[in-house]
């Protein structure tokens, strides 16, 4: 069987790397630029970093900055209504996943206007026509957003997070300057950074994975292992750089061959109590992990020979799996990152709730091991 591998057009790296986001959109032909970012990235002047570069170079643009951390389906709409009001031929995206996720969807409904209810491109889309064209700036290392076929917008009404994955969002070209990272609170840089672990390990673990996936998630989670404490809570800018690096390439996998039920858990935290998505997959990692060694230790025990442990050769299956957990627990103690379930607010009475919800979530199919109603209570239960 056939395997298939999407990746971006074109893609920028290093620090000051937003310098050619000026000539690359003079060459590409666009006029109108709309800047997709929030409004925190406004006020702390990130934005204005990318911002600059479009003033300097005499392009014109207007900015939409009503994002939510976990964007929903208004947020998508209004971005297309102010698409349209400016007339822009491009979209420039900075930010971190959310701001990303928003431009990809009002990218796909400005060139496919029949998904305007956004919520019927849920799950594996099949729209028609080609996005517009977006460019992405990530001020954060964890989403990948801007290599991915992949956006998240939360359906209020509903409390659920919808995942879109479609090869027409992904963007034209990726600008990953490692400069827009480095003013991120140590909170924030701490659970993306973990984002993009989770990405990696259940990249590496999902049923679909494949030669060229293993790849890039095993040097993304050697990477995040080695830089992460370093990029929070030194601020070494050379750390930041090389996550940067390390979620990006994590997306590069991921996106081509699945996530797992941490996602599927962890989407549910989002929805239902807007817990910050890198937090509640830092969250739940650790008890999924435990679950899914039972069918995967072999593969625990080649990511532990990656990260330091050349000694998981000689150990049994349960101490490999003990161990595995224990390293990203630690990992996530180092950069400040220590809540359970309970701590985003979820009862008791809401378990049965989430769990249902998790069981419809698109990420479960590709978890390696089987997952009953039942078994996503107990691990909510035991991640509390």
């Amino acid at each position: 069987m056939a395997e298939r591998f999407i990746l971006n057009e074109t893609s920028y790296f290093g620090r000051g790397a937003r310098v050619e986001l000026a000539n690359e959109i003079k060459t590409r032909g666009f006029n109108k630029v709309l800047v997709v970012t929030d409004q925190t990235l406004l006020d702390c002047g990130v934005a204005g970093k990318v911002i600059s570069v479009l003033e300097d170079a005499g392009i014109a643009y207007d900015v939409y900055a009503d994002v939510k951390p976990n964007p929903t389906v208004k947020n998508v709409q209004d971005g297309v209504n102010k698409c349209r009001e400016t007339g822009a031929d491009v979209i420039v995206t900075v930010g971190g996943g959310s701001a990303m996720d928003t431009a990809k969807g009002i990218s796909i409904i400005m060139t496919n206007p029949d998904r305007y209810d956004v919520v019927s491109l849920n799950g594996l889309s099949n729209t028609v026509n080609k996005g517009m064209p977006v460019i992405a700036l990530p001020t954060t290392h964890g989403t990948a957003a801007e290599v991915t076929i992949n956006y998240v917008i939360t359906d209020e009404e509903r409390q659920i997070k919808m995942v879109c994955v479609d090869p027409h969002d992904i963007p034209v070209l990726a600008i990953v300057d490692s400069e827009l990272m480095e003013s991120l609170p140590k909170g924030t840089a701490a659970a993306t950074g973990l984002d993009a672990l989770t990405h990696a390990v259940e990249g590496y673990i999902t049923k679909a994975h494949n030669t060229m996936s293993d790849m890039f998630h095993m040097r993304a989670i050697e990477l995040i292992f080695e830089n992460l404490p370093k990029a929070v809570n030194e601020k070494d800018p050379v750390a930041i750089e090389n996550m940067a690096l390390a979620q990006y390439i994590a997306g590069m996998g991921f996106s081509n061959v699945g996530l797992g039920i941490v996602h599927s858990m962890a989407h549910q935290l989002g929805a239902v109590y807007d817990t910050p998505h890198g937090v509640a997959n830092a969250i739940i990692l650790p008890t999924v992990m435990r679950y899914n060694g039972v069918v995967c230790a072999d593969r625990f025990r080649e990511i532990l020979c990656h990260i330091g442990r050349p000694d998981a050769r000689d150990l049994n299956d349960q101490d490999v799996i003990n161990t595995f957990v224990w390293m990203i627990q630690e990992l996530s103690k180092s950069v400040g990152v220590t809540q359970t379930v309970k701590d985003t607010g979820c009862k008791e009475e809401d378990i049965e709730m989430l769990a249902e919800k998790a069981m419809e979530d698109p990420c479960m199919p590709g978890n390696p091991r089987e997952v009953t109603k039942e078994d996503f209570i107990r691990l909510y239960r035991e991640a509390m």
